[in-house]
This record gives structure tokens, sequence and C-alpha cells, in this order.
């Protein structure tokens, strides 16, 4: 009789394995969807529930905030997460958002992507830490007062992982997923001048920087690098050249006097020895700021569970940074952490990934699916 109850036990087996496999085809279909590939048929249907898209304001106590929230139709006590833009001029309108946070609701899963005025406007500070951690707090409270996943991308995740470990948000979010993230942001800052960055064991990533980290950091402390007299016409230039303005940017150029085009150049050559100095210095003027955005030295106390992904290829933020992260974070913290080179910076163009690879990108965020899940 034991060949009679074999099939029983393998049924019985799969529906239990069921959960984990239908999350591991939503991820595969999910990264399709980013990727602007087409999803196989045999998988359409695990991201077809319909989603409504509603335009709002949080009434946050930092100030309110633009914010959009993606549902599926039939909520259903559908669990919930909040993710968090880079910094990008579009803010919650940047295309690759938009994409992932219908794509993540039309796996049942109830998305919230506030908007972070100073990160949009390519600033880093600690504003967005109370405006990250009270928006959880405002999701929490529509999801019956259950806490609520985070997701930060870029330098979004590192300040998600600040305002997880601050007391007064730390009840309301459950999990923080870092994308790309820095975790100290003096040895990023210092990487865009060096082109390395230093590895938790000692060796040192190297790898030539975008010039876009460097030009960020430029445009927000553009005081110390000009004359008062000057600071408004270049600031018109950077301004339009970060919001990938080209017509603007000539125009602005184009007002420019021979002395302030002189420095606008200078600035824009970020491998200019002259302009690496002035980073250098910046960069010593502002290091308890860069300390203020900076996970490093208070993640050990964190009790948030945590999930690490980053591009092996990431040359604005390196992946050494979420090596670090992922030594200081306690085991029972730390759930997933991947650095991985299917993709760059936030982008799935890596340079050529195995099949292994890219099974590994599929079952991380199948974890992540499943801790959205899971109430």
């Amino acid at each position: 009789m034991v060949w009679l109850a074999l099939p029983v036990a393998m049924a019985v087996l799969a529906v239990a394995s069921w959960p984990l496999v239908r999350v591991h085809l939503q991820s595969v279909a999910v990264l399709d969807l980013v990727a602007n590939k087409p999803v196989p048929k045999l998988l359409r249907r695990f991201v077809s529930e319909p989603i409504q898209v509603r335009d709002l304001e949080l009434p946050l106590e930092s100030g309110a905030v633009r914010a959009r929230l993606y549902m599926p139709a039939w909520p259903k006590n559908a669990p919930a997460i909040v993710v968090l833009h880079g910094v990008h001029y579009l803010g919650i309108d940047e295309p690759r958002l938009m994409n992932f946070a219908a794509a993540m609701a039309s796996c049942g899963i109830e998305v919230l992507t506030p908007e972070l005025p100073d990160i949009k406007d390519y600033h880093v500070d600690v504003n967005s830490i109370a405006t990250i951690g009270e928006s959880a707090r405002w999701l929490a409270e529509q999801n019956h007062g259950r806490p609520v996943g985070v997701m930060g991308l870029s330098f979004s995740g590192g300040l998600s992982l600040l305002a997880a470990a601050d007391p007064r948000y730390q009840p309301d979010i459950r999990f923080v997923v870092a994308v790309g993230s820095q975790d100290e942001m003096s040895r990023v800052a210092e990487y865009y001048e060096t082109g390395e960055d230093k590895r938790p064991d000692g060796t040192m990533e190297k790898l030539p920087p975008n010039d876009y980290g460097a030009l960020v950091l430029e445009y927000e402390h553009l005081g110390e690098f000009l004359p008062a007299s000057d600071l408004a016409p270049v600031r018109a230039v950077l301004r339009a050249h970060l919001y990938e303005d080209a017509a603007g940017e000539r125009t602005a150029l184009a007002r420019l006097t021979p002395a302030q085009s002189t420095e606008a150049k200078a600035l824009m050559d970020t491998v200019l020895p002259a302009t690496r100095t002035e980073l250098e210095r910046d960069d010593a003027r502002h290091t308890a700021d860069m300390a203020a955005v900076s996970p490093h030295g208070q993640l050990a106390r964190l009790k948030t569970p945590v999930y690490l992904l980053h591009g092996a290829g990431d040359n604005v933020i390196p992946s050494a940074e979420t090596e670090w992260m992922e030594a200081e974070l306690p085991r029972r913290t730390l759930k997933a952490a991947l650095i991985s080179p299917v993709l760059s910076h936030l982008n799935l163009d890596g340079t050529t990934p195995t099949e292994m690879d890219q099974l590994r990108l599929v079952h991380f965020f199948a974890d992540v699916l499943r801790a959205a899940e899971v109430q």
C-alpha cells in the first residue's frame, strides 16, 4: 500500500510548496516587466491582477508630500510596501519606478510611492529620513495598523535603513530592502575622487566612477565652489544637465559670461585635478552632514529584517557599500544579500550574467515578494 500513498504525499508536498513556487514565477514576470521585456505567456496570469492608481497628498508631520498609491483592484486585506525613488528629477513620475510599482501591485501588493522633495532635487539630507518614516506610518495606518515593507532605491535605501533604526518609525516598518545603496557617504564621496572604494576585507573595489555622483555633490553645495555673483547662472547650467534638459542647458550656457563659462566647464569636468581638489575640500567641510545620512555604525542595533541588493558594476554607488552593510548587520536581521552582475546601478543591464546569476536574482526578489505577503 506504500505505493498508493506516494502520489498523495507528492500532491500534498506540491500544494504546500505552491506559495514558494508562485512567488518565484511572479519574480520572473516582475523582473521582465521592469526590464521592458515581454512576459512569457505562461507567466502572465501571475502579474495580471487589475490595479487602481491614485494620486494623493500625504499629510505628514514634517510637511505634506505628493504621493501615488498603486492598489490591487480587489485589495482584500492586501499587504503593503513603500517604494522610494532615487536621486532623480522625475521623482515618483520616473518611468522605471512607475513600471515597478504597477508590476508589484499586479501581484496583489499595495504600493505607495511618496515623493522625497530633497532627493528629487539632488539633495541627500536628513529631511528625507522623516518623510520615509512618516510615509511608512501613514501606510501602516491604512493597513489596519500592521507594519509595512519599505524599499529604497539608490541613496533612498540607506536613508530607509536609518528610518528603520529610528525608534519613532521602527514599529511601522516590517522589513527594508535597500537596492544599490550607500553605507557611508564619505566613503562614496571619496570614491568619486579616486575611483576606489575600500571593502571590509581591506581590498579595493576599482571602477571608474560615473560623473553623475560628483555632479550631485557639486550641485548640493554649489555655493562653496563659486562666488555668490556666479551662483545662479552656473546653477542653471548644472541643474539643466542633471535634469537631462539639453535645450535648457544650451540656453543657460549661452547666458554665461566668459568667466562663468570657464567655471561651469571646470565643474562639469569632474576628473580635472583642480575640480577633484575642490571636491575633497568640500567633503572635508561636510563630514558631519554625510555621517547623518550614512547607515554605517548604526546597523548593529537594527532589529528590522533587511534585504540588500546591489549591481556588481554599479559606478554611482559601488557594491563595496553593500558589503559593508552586510558585515555590520546582525545575522538575525540580515535576511538576504546579493551583489549581482545582472544589475548596473538600478537598471537590469549588467554585463554577461550567467543563467545562475539570473536565477539568484529571481530567488532574491522572490524572497522579497514572500516577505511582503507575510503579514
